[in-house]
């Protein structure tokens, strides 16, 4: 009997083992075409890109208006400073929106205080039903700021209040704690000024732990030795400089990050603004906005341009970067959940038929395959069934393929936009990148396995996002 279950056991490890060695290659070799793919792009962008484009669009009073919307919730340590950031940056068409969601502290006070804010009569046309806004206040020294005091309803709420208010022809959604390089906006409206369908742009969003922060801008750049901030910084590297980019050659883009992003504000404000059930708001709108130009017609390119450049600050806490990770699972399955009619679907062209089943098959379960790889090798290993020698070598190929992908996104980086140009920065870069396969890596599928398990229980939850602050220019610097 015992033999009978072994052999049982063993046939089930091995066709189990098959079946993970054949995922793994599936996936690694789509790696291989996303990785000559942004190859291609970024080639093709460097070329595309010169300063005399970039001045020409600065003085040009044909760029398209651009309307900021900057939800803040309790914030009034910080809002001035984020606030000084935005006004200070360079376009010619610029409103700025600052959306107080029910803050109860000094948030809206601070506001009136240090930018000579005149409160207005509040009429505005609600296209979006959204909480009932309290006061609505413009600036008397800067004629671009317009702030809005509503009641609390959460950052979807807040940003379609933004929406309603906002008169710009693009909206850029940003992140209270994000701070958006000087030139970012002339950069990231470029696809805009080259095709008619394009209905929403992302930029690069790169983490600022370690570097120094002079009034709200990044004055000197620098890899953190912190092992978790160091970790992301290789990570968002990979995510946006092959992942994003490889994609946009292909037609595949459906994730905008909510931190950095333009939009035409007639689409968003016609297809229902921002979702407020959901924890992944940002990726919904995206694939919300991309459904809908197939379905109605209309624009409907989502493009990604690499070197407009947001800084944000990553968590240096297991705990607080696990909490990210999980709710960033639960809102990619939602959001895929809530769109599946377009998988393997072709009304909805390369995206149905290519883009959905990649984030469903791979960027979905991958953590599914990988923990039920990792344990049915543990299991083959005490039952005789895979060989170590074996093990070993599988092991030694996907690390090996791991950070030869990481390591050719360092290389793009550094001949192209090169933001870390000392040699230790390089040298932490290359370390980071050797050691994330060992323990990082792995964390990463338990957390996301994590949000998969509270996604099938219905938890909706954002959990507290504790953040350091930015670190300052000091005078030694």
């Amino acid at each position: 009997m015992s033999e009978m279950i072994g052999s049982v056991v063993s046939q089930v490890l091995v066709k189990g083992q098959f079946a993970v060695l054949l995922y793994f290659l599936a996936v690694n070799g789509w790696y291989l075409v996303l990785l000559v793919s942004s190859l291609l792009e970024l080639r093709h962008h460097m070329l595309l890109i010169t300063d005399e484009s970039r001045h020409l669009l600065l003085s040009s009073t044909l760029s398209p208006t651009i309307s900021i919307l900057a939800p803040a919730y309790n914030e009034e340590a910080t809002i001035e400073t984020s606030l000084r950031a935005l006004l200070a940056l360079q376009y010619p068409s610029l409103e700025i929106i600052v959306i107080s969601d029910g803050s109860k502290d000094r948030t809206v006070q601070v506001l009136i205080e240090k930018f000579a804010l005149v409160a207005v009569k509040t009429i505005y046309e609600q296209r979006i039903k959204t909480k009932p806004v309290r006061s609505l206040y413009r600036s008397s020294t800067y004629s671009s700021l317009v702030v809005v005091d509503k009641e609390n309803g959460g950052k979807a709420d807040a940003l379609n209040v933004g929406l309603s208010f906002a008169r710009g022809e693009l909206v850029c959604a940003i992140d209270a704690d994000t701070l958006i390089e000087a030139d970012g906006l002339q950069r990231m409206v470029r696809p805009f000024l080259y095709a008619t369908d394009v209905v929403a742009t992302g930029g690069t969003i790169r983490v600022v732990n370690g570097s120094q922060v002079r009034h709200g801008r990044v004055a000197k750049t620098a890899v953190p030795t912190h092992m978790l901030a160091g970790m992301q910084v290789v990570e968002y590297l990979r995510a946006f400089l092959f992942g994003r980019l490889g994609w946009n050659r292909l037609g595949g883009n459906i994730i905008i990050s909510g931190a950095f992003g333009l939009f035409q504000r007639e689409a968003v404000v016609n297809a229902g603004g921002y979702l407020h059930d959901t924890v992944g708001e940002d990726m919904e709108l995206v694939l919300r906005l991309k459904r809908l130009s197939y379905e109605q017609g209309g624009p409907g390119k989502i493009g990604f341009v690499p070197d407009p450049v947001a800084w944000t600050e990553v968590p240096e806490s297991a705990a607080v970067l696990g909490r990210q990770r999980d709710r960033w699972h639960r809102g990619l399955a939602d959001v895929l959940w809530r769109h599946r009619r377009m998988l393997f679907n072709p009304r909805y062209g390369v995206t149905g038929l290519f883009v959905f089943p990649y984030y469903a098959f791979v960027e979905l379960l991958a953590p599914v395959v990988e923990a039920i790889g990792l344990i049915g090798l543990l299991f083959g290993l005490v039952f005789g069934v895979v060989d170590w020698k074996f093990a070993g070598l599988f092991y030694l190929t996907a690390y090996g393929l791991g950070t030869a992908l990481t390591a050719f996104t360092l290389i793009l980086e550094d001949i192209s936009f090169h933001r870390y140009e000392t040699f230790r920065d390089r040298v932490l870069l290359f370390w980071w990148a050797l050691l994330e396969d060992l323990g990082y890596r792995q964390l990463t599928v338990y957390w996301r396995l994590r949000g998969l398990w509270k996604y099938m229980r219905g938890r909706k939850d954002w959990g507290a996002m504790e953040r350091k602050g930015f670190r300052p220019v000091t005078a030694s610097s």
